[in-house]
């Protein structure tokens, strides 16, 4: 039983003391990126590069995902509000929704998804092959290079893609609300205009431009910390879409509180 207790124990402090080294070196990884972000030659066609793979080929599921999101919503509301007959508020509801929380958040968890394990995969292989040390050794810096064009390209991007995830989200509800169940299209859109405002897009975007900085550090860095060839590989890529999205979900908290403060 003593044996037992110890052997808890010991694994408990070998854990916390991976923690706090996984921590380090993540945080000391996020600094160097932010250093090489700002210093020459700044790598302008990758990020044009990164731009279109995380931007213009994630647009299609963001249509999708954001037309389904916004008509299923709608039609939900409808649901609740008919028995106190208040379905003319199904519309601000969902827009604010939208706006606030749905688009920079699930338009978080798509790039998590799609890019995060992509910047993952594409880095941890270049590792393993040592095509990163190939970099190094010609005398380019393997973070300036690989790193910071996807991160600002997620930066850049994901408040792009939230802000046509809420217009298209709203397309959908627009449609549910007027054309399926029959609101009165001036009502429908008057109330959107009473209770919606700028601060509440400007919230999503805020939250979206975080997740996408967020997003491209975590992709990035497990790329780089890849090891063990192509199993290491596929593990760091499955590391990258765990993280990235459980941090936009901890974060879209901290985020809301901070921000329903100040907007």
């Amino acid at each position: 039983m003593k044996f037992l207790v110890e052997r808890q124990i010991s694994e408990l402090g070998k854990s916390i003391i991976e923690l706090i080294n996984g921590l380090g070196e993540f945080t000391n990884y996020t600094m160097k990126t932010i250093f090489w972000t700002f210093k020459p030659p700044y790598r302008i066609k990758l990020l044009f590069d990164q731009l279109y793979f995380i931007g213009n080929k994630s647009i299609f599921i963001i249509f999708l995902t954001s037309s389904f999101t916004g008509a299923v919503f709608a039609f939900q509301t409808y649901l609740g509000f008919k028995a106190i007959s208040a379905d003319s508020f199904i519309g601000p509801i969902v827009a604010i929704s939208i706006a606030k929380e749905l688009a920079p958040v699930l338009s978080g968890l798509v790039v998590a998804g799609r890019c995060g394990a992509a910047m993952a995969a594409q880095i941890g292989t270049m590792k393993v092959t040592e095509q990163v040390d190939a970099l190094e050794v010609m005398g380019i810096n393997s973070y300036q290079y690989l790193a910071v064009p996807r991160i600002l390209g997620a930066m850049l991007s994901l408040p792009l893609l939230s802000a046509i995830f809420l217009l298209i989200g709203n397309i959908g509800s627009w449609i549910i609300g007027v054309k399926v169940i029959g609101i009165d299209e001036i009502v429908y859109t008057q109330k959107i205009g009473e209770f919606m405002d700028l601060g509440m897009v400007a919230e999503g975007l805020i939250k979206a431009t975080v997740f996408g900085y967020l997003i491209g550090v975590i992709g990035t860095y497990h790329g780089f910390a890849v090891t063990g060839g192509a199993e290491g590989v596929g593990k760091g890529t499955n590391m990258a879409v765990v993280w990235g999205m459980i941090i936009v979900l901890i974060v879209d908290f901290f985020l809301t509180s901070f921000l329903s403060k100040i907007l």
